[in-house]
């Protein structure tokens, strides 16, 4: 046994996994190691709903033979069903948010848990849905981790698992194989997997790998570098590109777009990068004479590097807002059907499908129309009601059929009539409002009017989300201009917008702006 165990009290397990992860497999796999070694051992689960495909606390005590063990008379220890918070040995977890509720739940405790994390992250519902920036961070979810336990384990396993074809349990089984944490040889582990009969070479090649990562630590196993966040890997292909466009901008974008990219060198060097984004971006939305438009529009808002950074990344999402052309677009890329082949795991002699399932509004087909026709259709409450009669209950299509492909590209190729369409025009008319005001602001308070620019952040998504982004939008531009010329409005405004996030009905913002003086 290990030094630590001393086999009077069961040795307890908890394992918290998502969906499709594995995760009772794992635990039968830690219960069959026991038991071909003659202890007792018993699972149980508790499924869940509320984290995103449903996350399941699954729970193993092993107990030793009982034959050297007094247990009052009776003939079998008695077990728990369920984890009690700072009475558990070891916590695996799939996930970092899972990792985050264990330490959360009380599950890992300093004194006695060794914790196994994967650090991949699997956003939950709540950063999912929020209306700004709602992920948590993994660093600070990490380090939460290293307080909790004795010992932690940590790696990326679900890449692991990736690597060899297989599943996230099979290396994080081995991490527990290689943690030490149970008293069993390797070669009682691997066991279970090959009895387990389903992608044995696979299962045990990620086992092989997860048992090599945690015996790569000492004894004492404790957390190795932070991993680099994709914030930070954004930031240095930035500087990277930064560096480039410095001296070369042209090379960063394609042919057609070369003479556009020159006039980038009239821009600080801190915004070049960001500009030479948004070129790229508008061109491939629309045209060249589309990115020329944005490039004019950034070039007018004056030579604040900062207020001109923000204005290029907002007004090319705002130029490339989401409608029916887009949407279509990026289905039948030909780069999208490969992502897909390859997360799917597609073999070359196999047959696959990519469906789609779409709930098209009345509202996206009036704003795809030309402003002549999608007008009067757009007020037509008959036209409404047959578009929700037709569609109230979605539709499947199937984008690798020559029916689907070929309505999709169609839509896709109706890129040379986005110009006349009904949205397009009511697009480009507020982001010429919203510039015109960025600009008038900035003569007098440039803090102000960068954060006129970063309340373009609420405009998100088609449909309701986009409705009530439009109109949170329409109140902040509203408080800019009561607040421009009051002591400290940049503050005030940066409030105000973080209250639009707050909530998807936009109580707390109308809450906001009753604190802000009468125009």
């Amino acid at each position: 046994m290990s030094a630590w165990y001393d086999g009077k009290r069961p040795i307890t397990v908890a394992i918290l996994a998502m969906g499709g992860e594995g995760g009772g497999v794992l635990a039968d796999w830690i219960v069959a190691v026991a038991e071909q070694s003659g202890w007792i051992a018993q699972a149980t689960s508790v499924a869940g709903v509320a984290q995103r495909t449903g996350a399941t606390v699954y729970y193993v005590e092993l107990h030793p033979s009982t034959s050297d063990i007094p247990l009052g008379g009776r003939r079998r220890p008695v077990l728990s069903l369920f984890p009690s918070p700072g009475e558990v040995d070891i916590v695996i977890a799939s996930e970092l948010m899972e990792c985050g509720r264990a330490v959360q739940r009380g599950f890992a405790t300093p004194d006695r848990t060794t914790l196994i994390t994967s650090t991949n992250r699997v956003y939950s519902i709540d950063e999912k849905i929020a209306l700004g920036d709602g992920r948590v961070d993994s660093a600070e979810l990490l380090a939460a981790a290293e307080r909790a336990a004795k010992r932690l384990v940590s790696a990326d396993f679900a890449a692991i698992a990736e690597e060899h074809r297989s599943v996230p349990s099979a290396a994080l089984f081995g991490a527990l194989a290689g943690s030490g944490a149970l008293p069993f040889p390797r070669a009682g582990f691997e066991r279970p997997i090959r009895d387990f009969g389903k992608g044995v070479d696979a299962s045990l090649a990620a086992f092989a790998a997860g048992y090599a990562r945690a015996r790569s630590n000492p004894v004492d196993i404790t957390i190795g570098p932070r991993p680099v966040t994709a914030e930070e890997r954004k930031q240095r292909e930035e500087d990277r590109r930064n560096k480039i466009a410095a001296t070369d901008p042209e090379s960063l974008v394609g042919p057609a777009l070369r003479p556009l990219a020159r006039r980038v060198l009239d821009l600080p060097a801190a915004t070049r990068s960001t500009v030479l984004h948004g070129l790229v971006r508008t061109g491939l939305y629309q045209d060249e004479r589309y990115a020329e438009r944005y490039l004019d529009r950034v070039l007018s808002i004056g030579d604040n590097p900062q207020l001109t950074r923000a204005a290029a990344r907002h007004v090319a999402l705002w130029m490339c807002y989401q409608d029916t052309i887009h949407v279509a677009l990026q289905k039948t890329r030909t780069r999208r059907m490969e992502r897909v082949h390859d997360e799917a795991r597609v073999a070359s002699a196999q047959l696959s499908q990519i469906r789609e399932y779409l709930h098209p509004q009345a509202d996206e087909i009036t704003d795809t129309l030309p402003t002549w026709l999608g007008r009067p259709l757009e007020r037509s409450a008959l036209f409404r009601r047959w578009v929700n009669r037709l569609t109230w209950q979605g539709m499947i299509l199937n984008t690798t059929s020559v029916t689907g492909y070929t309505m999709l590209s169609t839509m896709a190729r109706m890129r040379p009539l986005r110009p006349r369409s009904l949205r397009f025009a009511r697009e480009q008319a507020a982001i010429d409002a919203w510039l015109t005001q960025v600009r008038d602001t900035s003569l007098t308070d440039p803090e102000l009017a960068r954060e006129i620019v970063e309340c373009a952040g609420v405009l998100k998504g088609y449909g309701a989300t986009y409705a009530h982004g439009n109109s949170s939008f329409s109140l902040l531009l509203d408080a800019a201009g009561r607040l421009h010329g009051t002591p400290g409005a940049a503050t005030e405004l940066a409030a105000v917008r973080a209250a639009a996030l707050a909530d998807e009905d936009g109580a707390e913002l109308q809450r906001r702006l009753t604190l802000l003086p009468a125009q």
